[in-house]
C-alpha cells in the first residue's frame, strides 16, 4: 500500500522523544540510538520542520507559503519512518491518534473484509481517554472519538455516522499497527501464537526492555512514589490475640551439624506424600522459619525508606513477602492460620482451622499430593505490593515472582538440610487467602505457596 492520503486536517507532531535540528543544507531527527539525517529538502520542507519543532501543526499549516505536495511527500516518509505522531481529524474533531514508540512495519497491501482485533490487542481507558495496545505493535492508538470503537469489531461494524473514508483509513492503521490480523484465524493456527496467552505476553513484554520501553524514565527503581505517597511500612500491622512463641535455633551448633551444601543440593526433591503419624513438630517449623525468612535487621526510616535484611535476597531491600504458616498437623501447635512475625519471630493467629477460607486453601492442595491428601503444613507468600511498586515502575510484580522463587529454593534447601519435606504449589486459591487473612488484594495477594511436613 502507498502512504496514506491522511484527510486535510490530520495534525501531525514529533513524537514523544524526538527531537529536530535544522539547518540550511538539511535536518537531523533525533532519538538516540536511532538517527536519520534528511538532506536535499525544499525550501518549504525545512519550514515545516521548523514548524513542527514549535509542536503539532497540519500540513496546511506547514505549508502557508506555498508546497503542499511537497510537504505532503516530507510527511508520508517521516510517518513510515516512525517520526511522528499522527491525529486524524473530522470536522474539527480529533478522531484518533498513531503514537509509535518504534520502527513501523512495512504498510499492508489491502484491508480484508475479515480482518478482526488480535487476541493480544488490550483496549483500556487512562486519564487521557481509551488507548488500544499491543505487546507486538511498534506504536499504541488513541481513541479520541468512541463512535471509532465499533469498528474494533469488523468493517461491518463500523458506526454509520463516520465518512467511509475515515472507516478505511482507521482499518488501514489498524492492520498496520498490527492491532488487526487479515485471517481472524491465523493466531491459533501457529503454535508459537497459540501458546501464549495475552496476559503471559503482555507480562513478559512489560517488565523486560525492549522497543516498548527503551529508556529508565518509566521502567526499574524509579521510585516514582517518592515524594507523592509515604513507602509503606516494613512491618506489617500485628494481628490481635495471643502471639505463640517460638524456640529460637543455636545456628553455630547447626553449621556443624547440617549435611554438606553439595549433598543438600544433590538430596533436594519435591516430596507429595509424609507422615502424618509422625508430623513435623512446632520446633521444626519454628527453626525453618527463623533459618529462612526471620528479619535480620532494618534500617532506620531514612529519606521517607525502611529497609530490611532476611536470609533470602530481595530487589532494593524492601522484603514484601510475608508467610502465613496454615497448620493442619503439627505436634505442639494448634491447627488454624497464622501469620509469621519474622520481626519478633513469633506466630500470631490470623483464622481457625474450621473457617470455611482455611479449608478451601487446605483443599487447593490436593492436586499437589499424593492421593489427594492434605499438608500437615501449608507454607503461603504473600505480597504486601505497595513495598516493591512504591520503588519499581513496570517490573514490580515480575520482581515479587522473582522474590518468590529465591524464598521458595531457600526454604527447599533448609527443609532438606532438616530432614524435612517440602513441595511447591504451583498455584493457591488468592481468594480464599484474601477472606482468611482479612486483607485487601491490592494492597496484599497470595503469590506463592509450599507445603512442608515430615517426610
Amino acid at each position: 500500500m502507498s502512504a496514506p492520503s491522511y484527510p486535510e486536517q490530520t495534525r501531525f507532531a514529533l513524537r514523544e522523544g524526538v527531537t529536530c535540528l535544522t539547518t540550511p543544507a538539511g535536518a537531523v531527527l533525533l532519538n538516540p540510538p536511532r538517527n536519520e539525517k534528511l538532506t536535499g529538502l525544499a525550501a518549504g520542507q525545512l519550514r515545516a520542520l521548523k514548524t513542527l519543532n514549535q509542536g503539532p501543526s497540519t500540513v496546511s499549516d506547514m505549508a502557508a507559503g506555498g508546497g503542499d505536495a511537497e510537504v505532503n511527500r516530507l510527511m508520508d516518509r517521516l510517518t513510515d519512518g516512525g517520526w511522528l505522531s499522527v491525529t486524524v481529524r473530522d470536522g474539527g474533531r480529533d478522531l484518533y491518534t498513531v503514537q509509535p514508540f518504534g520502527q513501523p512495519a512495512a504498510r499492508p497491501a489491502a484491508v480484508p473484509w475479515a480482518a478482526a482485533l488480535s487476541k493480544f490487542a488490550v483496549l483500556h481507558r487512562d486519564s487521557d481517554g481509551f488507548v488500544l495496545e499491543h505487546p507486538r505493535a511498534w506504536c499504541d492508538l488513541r481513541i479520541h472519538d468512541p463512535r471509532l470503537l465499533a469498528i474494533l469489531d469488523g468493517l461491518g461494524a463500523a458506526d454509520s455516522t463516520l465518512p467511509i473514508s475515515v472507516k478505511m483509513q482507521f482499518a488501514e492503521d489498524l492492520l498496520w499497527g498490527g492491532f488487526f490480523v487479515a485471517d481472524p484465524y491465523a493466531e491459533e493456527k501457529e503454535f508459537s501464537s497459540r501458546s501464549w496467552s495475552a496476559p503471559d505476553l503482555w507480562f513478559h513484554r512489560r517488565s523486560t526492555l525492549g522497543e516498548r520501553t527503551v529508556t529508565w524514565e518509566h521502567f526499574g527503581p524509579t521510585k516514582w512514589a517518592k515524594g507523592q505517597f509515604p513507602q509503606p511500612v516494613a512491618r506489617k500491622a500485628e494481628y490481635p490475640g495471643e502471639p505463640v512463641a517460638l524456640p529460637v535455633p543455636d545456628l553455630s551448633a547447626l553449621r556443624g551439624a547440617d549435611p554438606s551444601f553439595a549433598a543438600v543440593l544433590e538430596d533436594r526433591v519435591s516430596t507429595r506424600a509424609f507422615d502424618d503419624a509422625r508430623p513435623i513438630t512446632a520446633e521444626q517449623l519454628s527453626e525453618l522459619l527463623y533459618r529462612t525468612a526471620r528479619t535480620k535487621g532494618s534500617t532506620a526510616p531514612s529519606a521517607g525508606e525502611e529497609l530490611l535484611s532476611r536470609p533470602y535476597p530481595s530487589g532494593g531491600g524492601v522484603y514484601e513477602l510475608e508467610l502465613y504458616p496454615v497448620v493442619r498437623n503439627v505436634a505442639g501447635l494448634e491447627p488454624g492460620m497464622y501469620h509469621y512475625d519474622s520481626f519478633d519471630h513469633v506466630l500470631r493467629p490470623v483464622a481457625a482451622a474450621d473457617a470455611p477460607a482455611v479449608s478451601r486453601l487446605l483443599k487447593s492442595t490436593s492436586a499437589t499430593l499424593a492421593a489427594g491428601a492434605e499438608p500437615q503444613v501449608l507454607l503461603i507468600m504473600a505480597a504486601r505490593s505497595g513495598r516493591v511498586m512504591w520503588t519499581y515502575e513496570q517490573v514490580a510484580y515480575a520482581s515479587i515472582l522473582k522474590h518468590v522463587g529465591v524464598l521458595m529454593q531457600t526454604l527447599y534447601l533448609a527443609a532438606t538440610a532438616m530432614n524435612l519435606g517440602a513441595c511447591a504449589q504451583g498455584f493457591g486459591d488468592t481468594a480464599a487467602f484474601n477472606v482468611a487473612a482479612g486483607v485487601d488484594e491490592l494492597e496484599e495477594c497470595s503469590v506463592g505457596s509450599m507445603i512442608i511436613g515430615s517426610r
